[in-house]
């Protein structure tokens, strides 16, 4: 029973990560792809706990995820700030702004509309 359930969890965690990968491979922008794959390595962390409660090994695979997991966010923190010196920090900054403004504001036609 519990080896089903185990089993139905790693597949579930499985799909997710096939949702995450469809964010990195298609994301819109690279801090987009970036966080797909941090959520990737997150899941995988998981899943390798899984498969140390799988296993009844669980002391092995705690010290893999842990290493991996440490592995994850080293590299998520060096590509974001190398992909954020290479185009401009500010550059980054004013088009995430722009972006908030414009869906907080509404445009001229919905004022138009209203009126």
């Amino acid at each position: 029973m519990v080896d089903k359930l185990l089993l139905y969890a790693a597949v579930l965690l499985l799909f997710l990560m096939l949702l995450s990968l469809y964010r990195v491979i298609g994301g819109p922008s690279v801090l987009d792809r970036i966080l797909g794959g941090n959520a990737i390595g997150t899941k995988t962390t998981v899943l390798l706990l899984l498969i140390g409660i799988f296993y009844d090994n669980l002391g092995m695979f705690v010290d893999i995820a842990i290493a991996y997991a440490l592995l994850n966010f080293i590299a998520t923190l060096g590509a974001t700030r190398f992909f954020l010196h290479q185009r401009g920090s500010n550059e980054i900054l004013e088009a995430v702004l722009d972006e908030r403004a414009e869906t907080v504001s509404p445009s001229k036609s919905s004022k138009e509309s209203v009126s």
